[in-house]
């Protein structure tokens, strides 16, 4: 299972006496097990499109679908890491990635194996202990990623997870996910700003338009895994998205 389907998505958000529109009748499907990347402009709708699959948000009207099933509310069906890593702040490393299992009764022993070896794999270890005041914004977004993870849910909503990394860590970020994704067969729907990162990782890249977004085009991307970035048909699906990109750019600014 982990079929993600998003129907005629459509929100808008109250601003002074008027509506921003910021989805409008947004459709696409995400098949199970499948990495699918979402790029837009900044702005155009991407986070408010994941608080509305999480149930944070009710769109204006349109529908949302699991594995054929209607979803609709808070259904904690979903495992959502935000921009923001929101750990909390009285609790260590450790007990904040262990808050999935706890709030799903799972054994906790068993739990904390796994977390101390993705804690481990994430160049975590040692700080098991520490509070998050006392780490890095990188090292808390790598925490945030771990307590996603340990919620073992079968669609993982990633958005923008590696944006506070340094390119290093992101590169090695990446492989760990392709890693994670590969062995555990989950659905991933990642939302970025980075296009050689869209590419790296994707099954299929859904590019979206300027605010109110909609699909612009759905590109399956069939190189082989690991990718190299100077390979001549990675660097022209890059150029492809590129220009597709600049076309939306140029929208917002022409409003602005």
């Amino acid at each position: 299972m982990g079929t993600l389907e998003i129907k005629n998505l459509t929100r808008s958000f109250a601003q002074n006496d008027t509506r921003l529109p910021v989805l409008n009748a947004l459709t696409f499907t995400v098949a199970k097990g499948e990495f699918v990347a979402l790029l837009g402009p900044s702005g155009c709708g991407k986070s408010t499109l994941f608080n509305i699959v999480a149930g944070l948000l009710a769109p204006d009207s349109g529908e949302v679908y699991l594995n054929g099933e209607r979803v609709y509310g808070s259904t904690g069906r979903f495992a959502y890491m935000q921009q923001k890593d929101l750990l909390l702040q009285w609790r260590t490393v450790l007990k904040n990635v262990l808050i999935g299992p706890e709030i799903q009764k799972e054994p906790l022993d068993t739990a904390k194996t796994e977390a101390m070896q993705l804690l481990a794999q994430l160049g975590l270890s040692g700080f098991e202990r520490s509070y998050p005041m006392q780490l890095s914004g990188g090292m808390r977004q790598r925490v945030a990623l771990v307590r996603t993870l340990l919620f073992r849910k079968e669609i993982l909503l990633l958005d923008e997870p590696f944006g506070a990394l340094d390119a290093m860590t992101r590169t090695v970020m990446q492989s760990i996910l392709l890693d994670v994704w590969r062995d555990g067969g989950q659905t991933i729907l990642l939302i970025t700003h980075d296009i050689e990162e869209a590419l790296l990782l994707a099954d299929k890249i859904c590019l979206l338009t300027a605010r109110p977004a909609t699909l612009k085009a759905e590109m399956a991307v069939p190189l082989p895994r690991p990718r190299d970035v100077t390979d001549a048909a990675f660097i022209e699906l890059k150029r492809t998205l590129l220009e597709m990109l600049q076309v939306e750019m140029a929208q917002v600014f022409s409003e602005a």
